[in-house]
């Protein structure tokens, strides 16, 4: 086992059940993130103090745990397929205009069954430590330089977080055979997220949907091969050590480990 996976292990679970909980966990953290702290969405709509819409019905959901207070401590969705009518819109199809016609070219035979749409992204603000990371939905203010900074006792954990998401939306592609994801994220995200070699590829213009965001694309199979080739650690932790996924061929990159 890798430190990382070591250290991770030893503070956050990630948990993907499909259950009842783990949705209702997921909807508390979004209404406290969406509604209260960012106002995107209105928070008399949700009496309940729990935010949903029309593609939770159709989506895996997934929440990382803090093992020592038991709170929810981040959360995101991926949409999936409809299966009742594959052509049904995915969010970013919905929101994004012209985006749709955009992909088309490099989504050309891939099945529309293994495409999914990671969405709904939060991080709670307990665990938004440093100055300007309260602010925002993924706790990523502009000092990105301290980003890998490992004091996850002080809760300084936000790539850890979103490690531990990327973990969980990995985890859930491979168990439903999804090999592309749709996604409309904070340009800030997609640059912590490029560090651990995972790029999406930015298609169209900027949009405002919830803020400033970038529709983008990414590929299951090419994301955790270049983690794997960047960062070791934090591919050890994605794939479960490998068992998730296999280890790419030397050949693939031409290095030797």
């Amino acid at each position: 086992m890798s430190d990382l996976c070591e250290l991770f292990g030893r503070y956050f679970d990630v948990i993907t059940d499909d259950t009842s909980w783990v949705a209702d966990e997921a909807f508390k953290l979004r209404y406290q993130v969406y509604c209260i702290e960012q106002g995107f969405e209105d928070a008399s709509q949700f009496k309940d103090k729990r935010e949903f819409d029309d593609f939770d019905c159709r989506s895996a959901h997934a929440i990382i745990r803090h093992k020592p207070s038991g709170n929810t401590a981040a959360t995101l969705r991926l949409v999936l397929p409809d299966p009742e009518n594959l052509h049904t819109p995915f969010p970013i199809e919905q929101h994004c205009g012209d985006y749709a016609r955009l992909v088309s070219p490099i989504l050309q035979g891939v099945p529309r069954d293994s495409i999914a749409e990671i969405s709904r992204f939060a991080i709670s603000k307990d665990f938004k430590r440093r100055f300007g990371e309260a602010g925002t939905v993924a706790g990523i203010g502009p000092d990105r330089d301290k980003y890998f900074e490992q004091d996850v006792g002080g809760k300084r954990v936000i790539p850890h977080l979103i490690l531990g998401l990327f973990a969980a939306v990995f985890r859930m592609s491979v168990e439903r055979k999804i090999t592309h994801w749709y996604a409309v994220m904070d340009l800030s995200l997609l640059r912590l997220l490029s560090r651990f070699g995972i790029d999406f590829v930015p298609v169209g213009d900027m949009v405002d949907y919830h803020g400033l965001r970038q529709p983008c694309l990414g590929n299951v199979e090419e994301a955790v091969n270049k983690l794997w080739e960047k960062h070791l650690d934090a591919w050890n932790l994605v794939t479960v050590d490998g068992a998730l996924w296999p280890a790419p061929s030397n050949e693939t990159f031409g290095v030797i480990r």
